[in-house]
């Protein structure tokens, strides 16, 4: 049976793994799903239709699968869902989906998500990433894999932000980041690759530099869109041993969305 503190309140309707444990003056509404080993601190409430996976920490004051901040939201039956091994902060909100967009808000796996964050309706954010304090996602955002958000980043609605990005302190991103792009500023703006970044991860010398031998194509050749593409692909064949990083880029800049931002 899971050790709830008798100051809590939960659902007998909510599921909750045997060895959860569940902090004074929690709140777990009746549809949240919670598995094993995951801790829910002090006054924390998880509402809605939410999934919480293993392992998770919950620190004082979040709140979980609250309502969207979307006048278009009815009550429908909506949902969020968050992986395993994420690390969520004080004060943090993460809320569920609406019937405009999939449903369901996502978070992935081993995410560190500092104090005050806010993760909108409809966000889908990856694995590994971390947002530092006072992040804002609004609504319908995309996070990818390894992202790093500096603190008080501010994110405008439908905006993609690629794998290995990582925002510099108070930027404002406005358009699509590209997959191991810096950007900082407002309106945010490009600064070369995440170098640092990609090492630490085990990207290898090779992959590294056509990196950024593409970020040049993006941003400092002077070309369109499309032949930015049309350069990527040949240099993709051209450095077989970058393929599969440049595969990402690729495929991001060929999706449609808010454009990319700009020098």
């Amino acid at each position: 049976m899971a050790n709830i503190h008798p100051t809590a309140q939960v659902d007998a309707r909510a599921e909750l793994a045997a060895d959860v444990e569940v902090g004074p003056y929690a709140h777990i509404g009746p549809h949240v799903r919670i598995a094993a080993g995951t801790h829910i601190g002090a006054h924390v409430i998880v509402q809605g239709r939410t999934t919480l996976g293993a392992h998770n920490r919950l620190h004082p004051f979040c709140v979980i699968g609250g309502e969207p901040q979307d006048k278009k939201y009815k009550g429908e039956d909506t949902a969020l869902e968050i992986g395993d091994r994420n690390v969520i902060r004080e004060y943090c909100t993460v809320h569920i989906g609406t019937v405009q967009d999939g449903g369901v808000t996502r978070v992935g796996n081993d995410n560190w998500i500092m104090a005050y964050v806010h993760i909108a309706h409809d966000c889908q954010v990856g694995s590994h990433t971390i947002f530092a304090n006072n992040a804002q996602l609004a609504g319908h955002v995309h996070v990818g894999d390894w992202a790093v958000l500096g603190g008080y980043t501010g994110v405008h609605q439908f905006v993609r932000i690629g794998a290995h990005v990582m925002t510099g302190i108070s930027s404002v991103i406005l358009q699509d980041v590209p997959p191991y792009t810096l950007v900082a500023g407002n309106p945010a703006r490009p600064h070369g690759i995440n170098t640092e970044g990609l090492r630490r991860r085990g990207f290898s010398g090779g992959q590294i530099n056509a990196l950024r031998t593409a970020y040049r194509l993006l941003y400092r050749q002077g070309l369109t869109l499309q032949q930015a593409r049309g350069a990527l692909q040949d240099l993709a064949e051209d450095k077989p041993e970058a393929a599969d990083a440049l595969a990402v880029l690729q495929r991001f800049v060929a999706a449609p969305g808010r454009g990319l931002v700009r020098p």
